[in-house]
């Protein structure tokens, strides 16, 4: 648990303090779009196929912290440092470090108690780092959607002239 706090405190400092890019509405979406996500992946391959669990193997209230305080801020670190105007080789280059940041991060994670909080079933290192570009790769989709909303919002509201 006290590695889940200290890292629910960096990431979030780091989160909210280097942010240029993002705007607030951007960034509820993004912290909403990230816990519904998670919570939906974690239903099938957490509870029901018991492949690592947050604490214990239970569904408890502890689980629901790295849901809601821990990812999100990643998520947003990773979308305020992805370099949307750079080759698509400086992209990929990214996308591959913080994914291997992620996953050094589980392996952290599995230390045990006071400082880690993550278990794994039959779950690997492995899966997170082939699975976990696929999911930064829908956040990124869901990114360019939100901001493609946000460009329509505006010229609607210019049209309109309010």
């Amino acid at each position: 648990m006290i590695g889940l706090i200290i890292a629910i405190i960096v990431y979030n400092f780091i989160a909210f303090k280097t942010n240029k890019k993002l705007t607030g509405n951007q960034i509820i979406q993004i912290w909403t779009f990230t816990v519904a996500f998670q919570i939906i992946f974690d239903v099938i391959v957490d509870y029901k196929y018991h492949g690592y669990w947050y604490f214990t193997k239970a569904i408890d209230w502890q689980g629901i912290i790295p849901h809601l305080l821990l990812v999100p801020p990643v998520n947003i670190i990773f979308l305020n440092w992805y370099p949307f105007e750079k080759k698509i080789t400086k992209q990929f280059a990214y996308l591959v470090t913080f994914v291997l940041a992620i996953v050094i991060y589980e392996a952290i994670a599995k230390l045990p108690n006071p400082w880690g909080y993550f278990h794994n079933g039959w779950w690997t290192l492995g899966y997170s780092a082939i699975v976990d570009p696929i999911l930064l790769l829908i956040l990124l989709g869901f990114y360019k959607w939100i901001c493609q909303l946000e460009i329509k919002a505006v010229n609607k509201y210019r049209q309109n002239g309010d």
